[in-house]
């Protein structure tokens, strides 16, 4: 039997020689007196030496300042079975011509390992990864299998798509190539040492099922990305007090990475309560080798998937109904956020300066919301008073106050199943807050003077033009609330900030002004157009509209002209006088002379300028800033 049997150099300054027995073993140092002198810093002088009597091989560490290893775990002295890989330093060494049984079934050589060992394996050190290819296996039946098994296994990979399918493709080969009684695919989390819900199956049953898994092994092959198998758990002092593998009456496991350029995503898991069940050496080998196959194709098919995800998620985003005019990069912003938002159930507040767009944009999370088909109330809080709020939006029972001659329902109750935008939120008073915080909590409410509680299945959508956060803080807004509504946010840009969407706005506004109104109106002409340009707007879309609907009302042309625009408008065109015409440069040109001589007659003092144009001191400044003038105070 140990005729034949030689040592061969897998890794490190011998690679690739063989070394036979002499005299019965094989020494290995640093010393050139040993059979295998290694010149490497990491081996002793005098390090290991492996021994046979005839019937069997036994590797036995010399007692160095270096350890041995066997399948990466230090050994003083251990018996060799086939395929057991010796690391010496740098080096690497396996014995080859070890004869071992022919069977393919899944239990033959399994019970190879000792009873109480536990073994770790680096990718580095696997045999059927290592860089030469099939140049260092041992040419055994078992390797013959393995082989095999991998080769089945890579072609089944190819047959199918999709995570889930490739996930039961691996838990199968895994379950034929080994006689485990359970088999588990644990997917890492993002945090250092969590995993994912674990999903496998027994041997025995078809259908998925969760399967406990050893934290303890799991955080070492993950933190190390090692392999690791142990035949003995009440054995091993590491593991004897890991409470799932107690509770389970776990005797057997094994665990592999699933590794892609050095990040591992997670791990294949096996474990066996029947005693004559043992994981073996070459079992870790294939499985090693399997996972590193499995690994790539997983991670190539969650990438897929999240692409087709990603795909899917930016077409929603630019094919969501609304009824936004503009292409500015702040209105893509905007347009961005109703396609993230809408298909959420999440509570969302909008904000921004009156006249922006808040209603539109809550119009456009509902329609593109799957409670699109659901009624969408909305409700200006602002518009009503405090003492009719309540009720309107909680509704009353019959005869809770002296006009209420019947039940009636709230906007929150008829909105069932929709959704409710909640306009100028800021303004509600205190004791409307804390009902409305009872609606977002817990999903229920009274109505007013009513003693019973009524579930709500409502999403809620607010808008304010005030600065909410600030308002809390100074107790005007409870801040509870405002935590609750500031699920998700955006604010409205300013039509000042999305200059580019004026003439686009203007154009929309002048062709349905038009068709409204039953007057030929084709355009706005370009001394009108530079009048909207150099306008700051402080009522923004919604003053925009009311500036084209003027004059589309007032003109008496096809196209819209600068004398057709609100002065106000006209006034801001600048001191270049481009946008205006030669009445509006006359006009601005009396206003101008007219205020600097009242300024002079006052000697300078704005307030007695004021007086005399008979005019608020507030609004000259506001003409003087208007006409881009800058008068010099003078001294009295």
């Amino acid at each position: 039997m140990t005729d034949d049997v030689r040592l061969e150099a897998l890794k490190g300054p011998r690679e690739g020689e063989t070394f036979p027995f002499q005299a019965g073993e094989i020494t290995i140092g640093r010393d050139p007196s040993n059979h295998v002198f290694l010149l490497d810093k990491l081996v002793s002088r005098r390090h290991c030496v492996v021994r046979t009597d005839g019937t069997s091989f036994q590797i036995v560490d010399l007692g160095g300042p270096n350890r041995t290893f066997v399948n990466g775990v230090a050994v003083a002295d251990k018996v060799l079975s086939p395929g057991d890989q010796i690391r010496v330093g740098n080096s690497m060494f396996v014995l080859r011509g070890m004869e071992v049984g022919s069977s393919t079934s899944a239990t033959a050589g399994i019970a190879s390992l000792g009873e109480s060992a536990t073994f770790v394996l680096r990718k580095q050190d696997a045999l059927y990864l290592q860089s030469q290819g099939g140049a260092n296996l041992p040419a055994t039946a078992r390797t013959v299998r393995d082989l095999k098994v991998l080769v089945d296994f890579s072609r089944a990979l190819n047959a199918v798509e999709g995570v889930a399918a490739l996930e039961e493709k691996v838990l199968d080969a895994v379950l034929q190539a080994s006689p485990a009684e359970r088999a588990a695919i644990v997917r890492r989390e993002d945090a250092a040492d969590g995993f994912a819900t674990v999903v496998g199956r027994a041997r025995d049953v078809e259908s998925e099922q969760v399967i406990p898994v050893s934290r303890t092994i799991l955080t070492r092959v993950f933190k190390e990305n090692v392999a690791v198998i142990s035949n003995d758990i009440e054995g091993d002092e590491n593991l004897r007090d890991a409470e799932s593998l107690v509770t389970a009456r776990v005797r057997s496991v094994l665990a592999v990475p699933l590794e892609v350029q050095g990040r591992v995503l997670g791990a294949i898991y096996l474990d066996a309560n029947a005693a004559g069940v043992r994981f073996d050496s070459d079992l870790l080998e294939l499985l090693a080798a399997l996972g590193n196959v499995a690994a790539l194709a997983l991670e190539n098919a969650r990438h897929v998937e999240w692409l087709g995800a990603e795909k899917e998620r930016l077409e929603q985003e630019l094919n969501i109904v609304h009824d936004m005019v503009g292409d500015s990069e702040a209105l893509a912003g905007v347009k961005q956020f109703i396609g993230r938002a809408a298909p959420q159930e999440s509570t969302v507040l909008i904000w921004g300066e009156s006249g922006t767009g808040k209603e539109l944009v809550a119009r456009a999370i509902y329609q593109n919301s799957s409670r699109a088909t659901k009624p969408f109330v909305a409700i200006n809080c602002a518009a009503i008073t405090d003492t009719l709020l309540e009720s309107e939006l909680f509704g009353h029972e019959k005869g809770a106050f002296t006009s209420a001659v019947a039940m009636k329902k709230g906007k929150l109750e008829m909105a069932e199943g929709g959704t409710v935008f909640l306009d100028e939120i800021g303004e509600l008073a205190p004791g409307v807050q804390a009902k409305l915080l009872r609606v977002l909590q817990e999903h229920e409410f009274e109505r007013v003077g009513g003693v019973k509680t009524i579930p709500l299945d409502v999403r809620v959508i607010a808008a304010t033009n005030r600065d909410l956060k600030e308002a809390a803080e100074k107790k005007e807004f409870r801040l509870d609330l405002y935590y609750r509504l500031n699920v998700v946010s955006v604010k409205m840009p300013a039509l000042r900030e999305r200059r580019k969407d004026i003439p686009i706005l203007a154009s929309y506004f002048v062709k349905r002004c038009a068709e409204k109104m039953k007057r030929d109106v084709r355009g706005i002409s370009a001394e009108a157009r530079a009048c909207l340009m150099a306008y700051d707007w402080p009522g923004n879309v919604r003053e925009l509209e009311n500036a084209i609907e003027r004059a589309v009302v007032l003109g008496s042309s096809e196209m819209i002209l600068p004398e057709d625009l609100p002065e106000s408008i006209v006034e801001h065109a600048g001191p270049d006088g481009k946008a205006a015409t030669a009445l509006h440069d006359g006009i601005r040109d009396a206003k101008k002379a007219l205020i600097e001589r009242a300024i002079d007659q006052a000697g300078g003092n704005y307030t007695e300028a004021a007086k005399i144009l008979g005019v608020h001191a507030n609004h000259l400044f506001r003409l003087i800033k208007s006409l881009d003038m800058t008068p010099k105070r003078r001294r009295a």
